[in-house]
This record gives structure tokens, sequence and C-alpha cells, in this order.
């Protein structure tokens, strides 16, 4: 499939891109989609949650009563679940959330995402460019040239571009990555993707079978 290719001020070229329909056409594996963000989602926890329990609550080991004749239940620690300041029972412990995935598993993933991205016409494919200073003002007026004010945006760049992803670092709603760093979730999350020409043949090279 042929995109336009647009200039940052929103304006068309006469230049088209041609996209792979091996990695931007494919029947999307929601199986796979969702396995990806699902790891992606695990690795942002911390999972450094934490309770006591009872062996590491502080506090007196002597036997609070007698074992009968009180006429309650039996008790033998000041540190029981049951006790205002006590443990708690099966309480989180830290933990980490990670787990592994297959790489071609989440290159599918990734080629799921950006099928149904194109399908649903929400990938625009821009010249490549770059910014002489990072300035917030630069990024605003780009996204007022594609009517993205105010709404969720990826940009893929075919690498890092220090001034272009400092511009866009006051801005919420706004991610800025590298081909390399694409990941499933934030195609989904994204309205509207903007990929450089030199992003497409980068994502093409690292998304072959």
């Amino acid at each position: 499939m042929e995109l336009a290719v647009y200039k940052i001020n929103g304006d068309v070229t006469s230049k088209k891109v041609s996209l792979s329909d091996d990695i931007f056409a494919i029947t999307p594996n929601d199986h796979a989609i969702w396995l990806d963000v699902k790891q992606y989602l695990a690795n942002q926890r911390q999972g450094t949650h934490k309770a006591k329990e009872k062996s590491e609550v502080s506090g007196s080991t002597r036997k609070i009563k007698r074992q009968k004749g009180t006429g309650t239940a039996r008790a033998g620690s000041i540190k029981s679940p049951l006790f205002p300041g006590g443990a708690r029972i099966f309480g989180p412990r830290v933990r980490d959330y990670n787990f592994k995935l297959n790489k071609k598993l989440k290159k599918l993933a990734r080629k799921s995402a950006l099928s149904y991205k194109l399908k649903d016409d929400q990938i625009t494919i821009i010249e490549d460019f770059t910014f002489e200073t990072p300035k917030t003002k630069n990024f605003t007026e780009l996204l007022k040239n594609f009517q993205l004010t105010g709404k969720k945006t990826l940009l893929v760049l075919s690498k890092f571009e220090e001034n272009v992803y400092l511009s866009s670092r006051n801005l919420k709603r706004v991610r800025v990555v590298s081909a390399s760093d694409l990941n499933t979730y934030e195609i989904l999350d994204a309205t509207r993707l903007l990929i450089t020409e030199g992003s497409v043949r980068e994502i093409e090279k690292i998304h072959q079978n």
C-alpha cells in the first residue's frame, strides 16, 4: 500500500511511500497483542509493595492469657492478625512481575498493531526532520499543522533526535520514540502515528521474518 508523504508544515508532497503488506497489512493476531501489552504493563510495575507478616511484626511473644477458662477464643500472641496492630495474613511481598515472551511473538504483536492502525487510517508519513534547538513551540506547531493538538500522538523517528525529543517532553499525550523502541502498547494507545520516511524502512528491517 502507498501513502502520501507530508511536510512538517502539513502540506502534502509529490512523494509516496510504499508500505510492506507483510508488516502493515497482515491479519492481526489479537492474542499476540494481548500477551505483548500484558508484558509491557507488567514490566512497568515496581513490585515494591510489602506488608508485615507474623514473624516480622514487633511485639512480645508471651502468651497473652491462659488457654482455658476465659470464655473467649484461645490466643497465643499479641502479633496475631486478629488483633489491632497485628500482622497481615498472606500480605503482599516484594516481587518482580516481569515475564518473558518469544521475540517472534512480540514482532507479530507489533505488526498486528500497525496493521490495525493502517486499516483505521491512523498512520501519517512525514518527511525526515530535526529541530535546530529544543523548543516546545516547534513541536506544538507541528501538532497544530496535523490537527493533533491535545490528541494522543506517537512520533516514530528512524533514530534518536535529542532536540525533537526535548521539544516534546513538556507536552502531555505525546510520545517520541525511535523505530527500534517501538512497542505494541504505545502503537495502540496513540490516536495518530506520525512516522518519518526513514523510520518506515527501519521498521521493515526490524520486523522482517
